[in-house]
């Protein structure tokens, strides 16, 4: 009797053995369906602002937001357009277009367009915007500056603005290239200038090299007079293996900081040539400055931890260690992003997708009909963790 039990209870869990492995397959399949939605959410891009809370909410020196109206203003002059600010400043940025076959299919699939205001833009008008907004702040901030293009002479770039210059210097400006060309147009054209140096006749012009992507939110002019032994200037951030970032530049003109600055910048693409080049379509350049800075003998990193300017002697040239807080601050990468927007941010850089955000930003600056720059930070700050459509 007891074996005819036995039977039946093992007749009655065999449809489940047998289903077990399908009900774990569905539960699990289930399971990465919702991570995958999720993942979805997260990494999703927008093609509107979408704003969220200010971080930074009630510390002193943070920009403190109510909506897009800063509460604390921060120090720059809402309108310095008619000012000396800039004078004596030129900032240097490497911009090219890649005007291939693929460019003009692109042009021509609506679905490839994004819209950022009234404006339409397909992937190369995208660049041009970017590169335009980026002239425009340095006409709010620094109306007395210059800017010039290092570009490929192949390159036609249909920019026709004040104060602006291109100066087309040979290389390989393929995407896969562009920034380890980047470190070399910029030895280029230090050489060029050492050699105009005699035709001066005293008169000395600072340089600032940048990415294209980023907005001038104050007047930069001032670390020239406030640190007066720097060669070149850096931006540092608390990141091991990243502690540079090669978007902020800051060399000084006289011949003596301009040969320092072109030997310094000749060893950083050395390394990068003979070390980074599996990174040399990103982080190469910065992988390689961080190794020819540490790699100093006497440099102590813990510096990086610390949010203050500090000065060191890297080889024959003095350099400036600049907080990326201040003069390179990243929606929401950089350092300090965590904890709002300090009140003194001098430079806001739009990396990746946050090009849309450069733009909206811009937009609103300039629609505004009372505008302050204080006011536009708090649109930054309130919408800078959203992934967009650029």
């Amino acid at each position: 009797m007891r074996v005819c039990i036995g039977w039946r209870r093992l007749l009655l869990l065999l449809p489940v053995i047998f289903l077990f492995p399908h009900i774990i397959s569905v539960l699990q399949l289930h399971k990465d369906s919702t991570i995958e939605h999720q993942h979805q959410k997260l990494t999703k891009k927008f093609d509107h602002l979408v704003f969220g809370p200010a971080a930074g909410e009630g510390l002193h020196d943070r920009l403190q937001c109510q909506g897009t109206k800063a509460l604390n203003k921060t120090h720059f002059p809402s309108s310095p357009r008619n000012s000396n600010y800039g004078d004596g400043i030129s900032f240097v940025t490497v911009f090219t277009t890649y005007n291939s076959t693929a460019d003009s299919f692109i042009k021509s699939r609506s679905s490839e367009q994004v819209s950022v205001g009234k404006m339409s833009y397909n992937k190369v008008e995208r660049s041009m915007a970017v590169l335009n907004v980026f002239v425009n702040f340095l006409e709010v901030t620094m109306p007395r500056s210059n800017v010039l293009i290092l570009t490929d002479p192949a390159s036609t770039l249909p920019i026709q603005r004040n104060r602006v210059t291109l100066y087309p210097i040979k290389g390989e400006y393929s995407r896969d290239k562009l920034m380890l060309q980047r470190i070399r147009s910029y030895i280029v054209f230090l050489e060029q200038k050492l050699e105009e140096q005699s035709q001066l006749q005293g008169r000395i012009s600072h340089y600032i090299f940048t990415d294209s992507d980023v907005a001038v939110v104050d007047d930069l002019g001032q670390i020239f007079k406030d640190y007066p032994l720097f060669d070149l200037a850096l931006t540092f951030r608390n990141n091991k293996e990243q502690p540079l970032n090669s978007g902020f530049i800051a060399v000084r003109g006289s011949r003596s900081g301009i040969q320092r600055a072109k030997v310094f910048l000749q060893e950083v693409l050395e390394v990068y040539s003979s070390k980074y080049m599996k990174a040399s379509r990103m982080l190469g350049d910065q992988l390689a400055l961080a190794w020819v800075v540490k790699s100093h003998p006497s440099f102590n990193t813990k510096r990086f931890t610390r949010q203050q300017p500090f000065e060191e002697k890297i080889g024959g040239a003095s350099v400036l260690f600049l907080p990326c807080a201040t003069y390179n601050w990243t929606p929401p990468e950089g350092a300090g992003q965590f904890h709002g927007m300090p009140l003194d941010v001098k430079v806001v850089h739009f990396k990746g997708s946050r090009k849309r955000l450069m733009l909206e930003s811009w937009n609103f600056l300039n629609s505004s009909p009372s505008p302050h720059i204080s006011d536009m930070l708090c649109l930054i700050l309130s919408s800078g963790r959203t992934k967009y459509d650029f």
